[in-house]
């Protein structure tokens, strides 16, 4: 994120050995929530307010809250949860009654530590849902249609489901999360009654802070390998490669084009970089702006912003479709967006992928993967094989 942003938007995070990682294994499901980003971690507990289900815009829904709050008394209320990738689905967000900072996790000396042991792999069933064939069948009839010119790119998703003959440990697998990837986002909040949403992330979808503003849409994809110089050898190639370089700059102008009107200056660099995480490498492009508007909330760029084409497709309502017709699933949270903002309107929100709902001894697990007229099925549903291991490793269960 860029040092521009660094502006006090929070309480000062207790930057001591161990704050970071204390809130991540104080971490407990149900009303809590937490969120770790490259400048801090956040750990609320309990609910003051729940933002309500209406026919009004969200941002608004939100503001009203976060003022309802300042009013009855606290001095730095935020709001905390997940936004669904459906329009018009209800979103799970709550004020907490309690809010803990910390420094990020990735400055947190102790996030080094071994963390709980992932346990057995024979202790998970495990069902795909489409089957790995269906699914590459279904990003071939997408690659027909659009050859034909129907649309330019659609992002399909499979899922895994893992059944466990135990309890689920979800602090374990959110401290596993947040060790394999501290750099990233890593996040565990209410999903809906009985389940949780956990993943990690590594794509901010937009952050704000006074006037400034940053996004950092990632698209176009790259297995990791273990072997040092083929792993070099793949980010090189993807640097290079015709077709996600293509499918980056779409999500690229996208995204230009839904900030331009927020905005006094926006900054937009001419080709991507790289950013990796343990599993994946992805091409990234970093877009800062200062807005035209003060009033406009990190949550108001978010909604403008969401779904990015990195997420859906294009034209959006196209893609929609497509995936409906094509997802035998429902998405919920999977590619909506899970942030925090602040009553000044500061906040980060996160594209939600690398990511699984909790719920009793299940877990569904979710990993997509942007198809255009050149991909390949057989590519794409490696891609979403290599997605999933971000989980599977933090629960020892493999494909």
């Amino acid at each position: 994120m860029s040092a521009s942003l660094r502006v006090p938007a929070v309480p000062p995070p207790l930057d001591s050995p161990g704050a970071a990682t204390n809130l991540l294994e104080a971490y407990r499901p149900g009303t809590d929530r937490f969120l770790a980003t490259p400048l801090h971690t956040l750990l609320g507990s309990g609910t003051r307010a729940q933002v309500p289900h209406d026919s009004r815009p969200l941002p608004l829904r939100v503001q009203e809250v976060l003022d309802a709050a300042r009013r009855a008394g606290d001095p730095a209320p935020v709001v905390v949860g997940s936004v669904p990738f459906a329009p018009g689905g209800a979103a799970e967000l709550a004020v907490p009654e309690t809010v803990r900072w910390a420094t990020a996790l990735r400055a947190d000396p102790l996030i080094a530590l071994h963390g709980p042991d992932a346990g057995r792999e024979d202790a998970w069933r495990i069902r795909e849902v489409p089957a790995a064939e269906e699914y590459a069948a279904a990003v071939a009839a997408a690659v027909k249609r659009m050859r034909a010119g129907e649309f330019d790119k659609v992002v399909l998703a499979r899922t895994l489901e893992l059944t466990s003959a135990r309890e689920l440990d979800l602090p374990a697998m959110l401290s596993r999360l947040a060790r394999r990837d501290p750099d990233g986002y890593t996040f565990a909040v209410p999903s809906g009654p009985g389940r949780t949403l956990v993943g990690a992330s590594p794509e901010l979808l937009v952050a704000r802070r006074g006037g400034r503003l940053v996004a950092n849409p990632l698209a176009g994809s790259a297995q990791r390998s273990s072997d040092l110089a083929e792993d070099v050898r793949r980010a090189a190639a993807l640097l290079d490669s015709p077709k996600d370089l293509h499918e980056h700059a779409v999500v690229v102008d996208a995204i230009r084009e839904a900030l331009a009107p927020f905005c006094a200056r926006l900054d937009v660099p001419e080709r991507p970089t790289l950013v990796r995480t343990a599993a994946m490498w992805h091409l990234s492009t970093t877009l800062t702006g200062e807005l035209r508007d003060p009033a406009s909330t990190a949550l108001d760029l978010a909604s403008a912003l969401h779904p990015t084409p990195a997420v859906c497709g294009t034209p959006t309502e196209v893609a929609r479709q497509v995936i409906a017709d094509s997802e035998p699933f429902d998405r919920g949270a999977y590619t909506g967006m899970v942030g925090w903002q602040n009553a000044d309107g500061d906040g980060d929100w996160v594209v939600t992928i690398r990511c699984a709902e909790a719920e009793g001894r299940t877990l569904r697990l979710f990993a997509g993967a942007g198809v255009v007229a050149e991909s390949s099925p057989a590519a794409e549903t490696a891609e979403t094989g290599a997605k999933f291991r971000t989980f599977l490793s933090a629960v020892g269960a493999a494909l």
